[in-house]
């Protein structure tokens, strides 16, 4: 409490240029919990970013953590590069274009030339703008699908993708130096502007982009012909504009957009948590389905690098999780890609470590190799990336994360959910012309391959408190593993913090970065992975399953999730 304290007491002593921090602080007297939470620590850059509730205090988003971050970035900049210059792009969330513009004095202030999105625009078009612009840095402000009280930074590096753990591990070392007062040159503004250090991205590299998106189509025409009937909405983010003019190009015309969700509004006041994972931000978006009977429904996230599906399968909606998304996508490139004789040389497909084994399967049927990595769409951008540095990035055919992000071309280092909305678009009207809907597809796939399940639980655990709780329950999980869940033998565990494997007694090293993620495999193919999230108050419990059939998987699934309930106490 006392180093909360000392740092209210300094906030108190400075004349803060945002007045709703000033009308915060003053709310925050004689609140001590209030005002530990706020002040207790300095609010940590990850692996890639920033993200926090936004407000007054070191542990809080706000103009003053933006610029202390930014100028620790700079440093690391001004350290690595000549005549450096950096993108910046912000979504719909409260105050990113604020933030947005805070970056962007802070990089002009230290030299760094800077390319600003005129409007608020997707994740995937700031790792675009970044490769398109040969910049050597890239941010965007976004807290991606948290709650409107959210808001975050990413970092990028020079090849589209957010920062790799080293260049992270460095720059973090740059900004904990800095001083969030004193420490910070910034510039004004508009004079950056006049005297272009900082500069407007022109319409042409949106138009480039658009164009490098469509190149990924399979089908081109299959839109056109097929009638497929859309309803689309942007959860008051980003996708609005992009995802629709993409899905226009390809002759698209029947789409409905759900006009509660349609332009952008940090306060997403028809969903508390605009997260398309979710059914609860589908809500409004099935509602007009039914009174339109569209054949699809598509949700995109905030910051527009996640999509959320449901297909419209004898007469009901079924949700499509992005684990079944995933792959019904990876099938489709894999078999239109073999049919146009465009598959390369040794393809590859790239997943997270807690992404359904199906991909596995179905990427075994066409000689595709497999990598994994750990979670976060950063480490397929890495993958790429690596691939580009042998000139062999052509071999990347799909790339994907349970948490519906999914990226078909090497074009960008993340998740795109406007390229995602084209391609699932265009799959479902493939198939529509053969009188499949996408449910069918996927039972295909289950009948050809065996029934797979999974899902997750979510613990939320807020606070100095709740950090402290899944420490120790990984701790315990660490020093007490399980020998058996739900009946089932456990036959190894994977604790990919210390990067070895346990086994029949033996342990092997595993090929991954350092991570706090706990993996235990179980007979009969089934497995259960747990990690505190890096980007919520959440710990999160993966759990797949194998089994004949959809019973058999689901029961096993619900006696797996009960087990861990009860082990993490909740």
């Amino acid at each position: 409490m006392e180093n909360a304290m000392k740092n209210f007491q300094a906030w108190k002593a400075m004349q803060l240029e945002d007045d709703d921090l000033v009308n915060e602080l003053k709310a925050l007297e004689g609140d001590q919990d209030a005002i530990f939470e706020s002040f207790y620590k300095d609010l940590e850059f990850g692996t890639g970013g920033l993200r926090g509730i936004i407000g007054v205090g070191t542990n809080r988003m706000n103009i003053y953590t933006v610029r202390k971050a930014t100028q620790g970035l700079s440093d690391f900049i001004n350290a690595n590069y000549q005549n450096p210059c950096a993108a910046v792009s912000y979504d719909s969330r409260i105050k990113s274009d604020l933030f947005a513009k805070e970056v962007a004095r802070v990089f002009a202030a230290n030299g760094i030339n800077v390319h600003l999105y005129k409007e608020l625009m997707p994740t995937p078009m700031l790792s675009w703008a970044v490769r398109c612009l040969n910049c050597c840095a890239g941010v965007m402000i976004t807290a991606s699908h948290n709650p409107s009280k959210y808001n975050g930074y990413k970092a990028y590096g020079p090849d589209g993708a957010q920062l790799n753990l080293e260049d992270s591990q460095t720059a973090i070392g740059y900004i904990e130096k800095v001083d969030i007062f004193k420490g910070v040159k910034t510039c004004d503004f508009d004079k950056a502007l006049q005297e272009g250090k900082i500069q407007y991205i022109p319409d042409s590299v949106i138009e480039e982009y658009l164009t490098r998106v469509q190149q990924e189509s399979l089908t081109p025409d299959a839109c056109q012909k097929a009638g497929l009937k859309l309803v689309y909405t942007p959860l008051n983010g980003t996708g609005n504009k992009p995802v629709r003019e993409i899905l226009k190009r390809m002759g698209l015309k029947d789409i409905q957009v759900v006009k509660e969700q349609e332009m952008p509004d940090g306060n997403f006041t028809t969903c508390s948590y605009p997260n398309p994972e979710f059914k609860e931000a589908l809500e409004l978006g099935l509602k007009l389905c039914e009174q339109t009977g569209a054949d699809l429904l598509l949700a995109t996230d905030p910051d527009c690098d996640r999509v959320g599906t449901a297909v419209r399968h004898n007469g009901e909606y079924v949700l499509i999780s992005g684990n079944e998304m995933g792959a019904l996508l990876l099938s489709y490139i894999l078999e239109r890609r073999t049919a146009l004789g465009t598959m390369p040389q040794d393809p590859i497909t790239i997943k997270t470590i807690v992404t359904t084994p199906l991909i596995d399967a179905i990427a075994s049927a066409y000689n595709v190799q497999v990598v994994n990595v750990l979670t976060g769409f950063k480490f397929i951008g890495e993958q790429i990336t690596l691939l580009e540095a042998k000139g062999e990035e052509n071999r990347y055919v799909f790339g994907f994360e349970e948490s519906y992000g999914y990226l078909s071309g090497p074009y960008v280092r993340d998740k795109d959910a406007v390229n995602a909305s084209m391609l699932i678009c265009e799959m479902a009207s493939f198939y529509k012309l053969q009188n499949k809907t996408l449910v069918d597809v996927l039972n295909g796939l289950y009948e050809r391959f065996g029934r797979f399940l999974a899902s997750q639980l979510n613990f939320t655990c807020e606070g100095a408190a709740g950090m402290q709780k899944m420490a120790q329950m990984m701790d315990d999980l660490r020093q007490n593993p399980p020998k058996e869940m739900a009946g089932l033998a456990v036959e190894a565990m994977v604790d990919y913090e210390k990067q070895v494997r346990y086994q029949n007694g033996e342990q092997t090293p595993v090929a991954l970065p350092s991570s706090n993620v706990i993996e235990f495999d179980l007979e009969k193919g089934s497995s259960v992975i747990i990690r505190p999230s890096g980007t919520e108050p959440k710990i999160k419990v993966y759990v797949s399953t194998r089994a004949q059939d959809l019973a058999g998987a689901q029961k096993l699934e619900g006696e797996l999730k009960a087990f861990m309930t009860s082990r993490l106490g909740f």
